[in-house]
């Protein structure tokens, strides 16, 4: 697993172990960040290079930052899960093409690092996604050969603020990119195999409550037609990474809402993928 971590005010990136981690962005200086070497179709030769190396951050010593921390490009893809499309209550069957937006890096923490909450609304609430990193980049991408231009998958909190994003009639941005909303990580697993999301189990959990549940195989638009829609119009480079959908459950849809507060901690986890916790804060 590579991850991005921050030790006394350096950022490395590196493999993660169960100790800690091994640091090789000093030996590798040709490659500023994790997008460097996805680029440079590097990642099965850094693991092999990690093989045998010792720890050189233990636990405790690093906080972790987003896998991939300077990203060309984050599309979020909205309302792929059945129940979720219910949510909406307006009798309408799941639209022929898939909603999207754009969310900035600044906007996401990494692993371990607590949401931040603005002054400005209490209605922070969470969203649990897996996350998807294109590794071959492409225009006009085919469906059937859209899973090889993965490159690793991570987890996603895509935090929302809710009221914002109604603030206009046509429009999420505002409420999707406040700074530290949403958390990324922990670490990046390579993609080798379809199966790694064919049926994948997601759950999401607020002080060990289970809020969320589904399974990659109901996703209303699977992620091979996410890559093959969106290269249609941008051209997908490598290190872009692709936000595939929430299902049911976030805290907006509970009567009354279960928005977070400070002292709440989310949990986001998939089969084969891992746990992305976070804590949460006010600014």
């Amino acid at each position: 697993m590579f991850a991005t971590f921050t030790a006394n005010g350096q950022q490395f990136w590196g493999v993660e172990t169960p100790n800690g981690m091994i640091a090789l962005s000093p030996d590798f200086p040709q490659w500023r960040t994790l997008r460097n070497v996805i680029e440079a179709g590097a990642l099965k030769q850094m693991a092999h290079e990690a093989m045998g190396r010792a720890v050189t951050h233990p636990k405790g010593s690093f906080t972790y930052d987003i896998p991939v921390p300077d990203p060309e490009k984050i599309i979020c893809v909205g309302v792929n899960f059945p129940d979720r499309n219910a949510e909406y209550k307006d009798g309408q069957e799941a639209p022929p093409n898939m909603s999207l937006f754009i969310r900035f890096p600044r906007s996401f923490v990494g692993h371990d690092q607590p949401l931040t909450r603005p002054p400005e609304t209490p209605q922070l609430d969470y969203e649990g996604e897996i996350a998807v990193v294109i590794g071959t980049g492409g225009r006009r991408i085919p469906e059937a050969e859209a899973l090889g231009h993965i490159a690793a998958l991570t987890l996603c909190n895509e935090g929302t603020l809710r009221d914002w994003v109604r603030h206009a009639k046509f429009n999420v941005t505002q409420g999707k990119n406040w700074d530290g909303s949403g958390a990324m990580g922990p670490a990046l697993i390579p993609f080798t195999h379809p199966a790694q999301l064919a049926d994948v189990g997601l759950q999401t959990r607020v002080n060990g409550e289970l809020r969320q549940d589904d399974r990659t195989s109901r996703m209303l638009f699977p992620i091979a037609r996410q890559i093959a829609y969106i290269s249609t119009f941008t051209t997908l480079v490598p290190g872009d990474i692709i936000v595939t959908g929430t299902p049911t459950g976030a805290g907006a849809r509970f009567d009354p809402p279960k928005f977070l507060v400070p002292g709440d901690v989310v949990e986001v986890s998939a089969e084969g993928i891992g746990t992305l916790r976070n804590g949460v804060v006010d600014e």
